[in-house]
C-alpha cells in the first residue's frame, strides 16, 4: 500500500474524491428527511445506512439495537467520527416535496445532515482507501437516541465502539452560521442539560375558599419563578445554571382549584463540574419552595449530559482540514451553546472535538433548531463531507508519522 504522507500531499484537495458524492448524497438525505426515526427507533434508517455502506463495498456492523458502525482501512483505528440518527417528536412545517411522511415526527435537528455527512465521509475514504491513499484504519459510528437523555452515545461506550479509538470528531448543524462556514471553539462547546418534571398534589376546591385548599396552581407558579432564582443566588453565576419551563399545566375551570398539576422543563449549566451541585441545589429548592402551601411534591429529575469539551489537538485538526479545503475565512469562533448534546459521554472517553456546519443560505432565513420550518441549506453536506475527510486523512497521517 502507497503511504499517505507521500501520496496525499499530491492530492490538492480531497475534493476529488468527495464532490462527485454530492447528488447520491442529496437524494439519500432527502429519503432520511422523509421517513424519521424517533430515539431506539431507527430500524429504516440504519438499514438504509447499511444498504448504501454495503453497496460501496464496504463492511458495516449493525449496533445491538438501533444504529451501524463500519470501518475502512486496515489496522490500528487512528479516529472514529460520529453521527446521530434520530428524529424529534416535532410536526414539519416547511411544506417542501420531501417533507415527512411520519405524522409528527421530524428531522428537525438535522441529524440527517450529520448522518449524511457521516456517510459521504466512510464512501469518500472508502474511494481513498481502494486508491492507496488511506494506510490506517478510520471507524465512522451511525449512533441511535441522541434525543433521549442520557443518551445513545452510552450505548455505543457499553458496546466496546471506542476501546480502540484514539480520538473522535461529531458535528452539528448550525442555522446561524451561513453554509461554506464552520464554527469552532477550544474548551466546552454545549451545556449540561437535565430534564425535570414535577408533579404536584393537594386538596382542591373552590377559587373563593382557597384557604380550605392545597392551592397548587399558586404552588406551582411560586416553584416556576422561585426555584430558578434560588439558583441564581446559589451558584457561581459564571457557570450560567438556568431553569427553563416548557410545560405547566393544572385545572380545566377558572373558578375551581384542581387537585393536581405538574411543570416539566430543562436546568443547563454551561459548567459540567457545578453541574452536579446545582443538580442536589435544585432538588431541594424545589421541596423547600413548596413546602410552606403542604402540597404534595413528586420529583422527577433525569440528570442528562455533560458539556462537550472540545480538545485542543482535535480543534486544531478539523481547522487545518477546513483551511486546506475552503481557506481559513470559513473558519469561525463559534460562542458556548446552552443546548445539550450526548456527544460529551464520548469526549469524556476519548479525547475529541465538534464542529458547528453552517447550514444558513448566505443572505436567507434563520431559522432554530427544533421547529418544524427548520429547512437547512443543503450545499452544507458537501462542506461537512470534505472537512471531516480531510480530517480523517490528516488523522492517519500523524498517527503514521509518530
Amino acid at each position: 500500500m502507497v503511504s499517505t504522507v507521500n501520496e496525499y500531499d499530491n492530492v490538492a484537495s480531497v475534493a476529488t474524491f468527495t464532490v462527485p458524492l454530492n447528488d447520491q448524497l442529496i437524494d439519500f438525505r432527502r429519503e432520511l428527511h422523509r421517513n424519521p426515526e424517533l430515539s431506539f427507533a431507527e430500524h429504516q434508517t440504519t438499514a438504509r445506512i447499511i444498504k448504501a455502506l454495503s453497496a460501496a463495498g464496504l463492511n458495516p456492523q449493525k449496533m445491538e439495537a438501533t444504529g451501524a458502525f463500519v470501518d475502512i482501512g486496515e489496522g490500528p483505528i487512528r479516529i472514529a467520527f460520529r453521527a446521530d440518527i434520530d428524529a424529534l417528536p416535532v410536526v414539519e412545517e416547511t411544506n417542501l416535496d420531501y417533507a415527512s411522511l411520519i405524522e409528527g415526527v421530524a428531522h428537525a435537528c438535522g441529524h440527517d445532515i450529520h448522518t449524511t455527512v457521516m456517510l459521504g465521509v466512510a464512501l469518500s475514504l472508502g474511494k481513498l482507501n481502494d486508491q492507496g491513499l488511506l494506510n490506517g484504519r478510520v471507524r465512522v459510528i451511525f449512533q441511535p437516541a441522541e434525543e433521549k437523555l442520557p443518551g445513545g452515545a452510552l450505548s455505543v461506550i457499553e458496546q466496546g465502539l471506542l476501546d480502540e479509538v484514539p480520538r473522535v470528531l461529531a458535528l452539528h448543524c448550525d442555522p446561524r452560521i451561513d453554509a461554506g462556514h464552520i464554527g469552532t471553539r477550544i474548551g466546552a462547546i454545549t451545556s449540561a442539560s437535565d430534564t425535570i418534571r414535577i408533579e404536584v398534589n393537594g386538596r382542591g376546591g373552590h377559587t373563593s375558599r382557597p384557604h380550605l385548599t392545597e392551592d397548587i396552581v399558586f404552588a406551582m407558579s411560586q416553584i416556576a419563578t422561585q426555584v430558578p432564582a434560588v439558583l441564581g443566588r446559589k451558584v457561581d453565576v459564571r457557570s450560567a445554571v438556568s431553569v427553563v419551563w416548557g410545560q405547566i399545566h393544572a385545572g380545566s375551570a377558572p373558578n375551581a382549584i384542581p387537585a393536581t398539576g405538574y411543570l416539566a422543563g430543562t436546568m443547563r449549566c454551561l459548567d459540567g463540574d457545578i453541574w452536579y451541585e446545582a443538580g442536589e441545589l435544585l432538588d431541594n429548592a424545589v421541596r423547600q419552595v413548596a413546602a410552606p402551601y403542604g402540597v404534595e411534591i413528586k420529583l422527577q429529575h433525569t440528570r442528562g449530559v455533560p458539556p462537550v469539551v472540545n480538545t485542543p489537538a482535535e480543534t486544531a485538526l478539523i481547522e487545518e482540514a477546513a483551511r486546506r479545503e475552503f481557506g481559513a475565512e470559513a473558519i469561525e469562533l463559534t460562542p458556548q451553546s446552552m443546548g445539550g448534546e450526548d456527544f460529551a459521554w464520548m469526549t469524556q472517553k476519548v479525547p475529541g472535538a465538534m464542529l458547528r456546519l453552517g447550514t444558513r443560505t448566505p443572505g436567507g432565513k434563520t431559522y432554530d433548531l427544533h421547529r418544524g420550518d427548520y429547512v437547512p441549506d443543503e450545499s452544507c453536506i458537501g462542506v461537512g463531507v470534505r472537512i471531516m475527510t480531510a480530517a480523517a486523512v490528516q488523522a492517519v497521517r500523524e498517527a503514521n508519522a509518530k
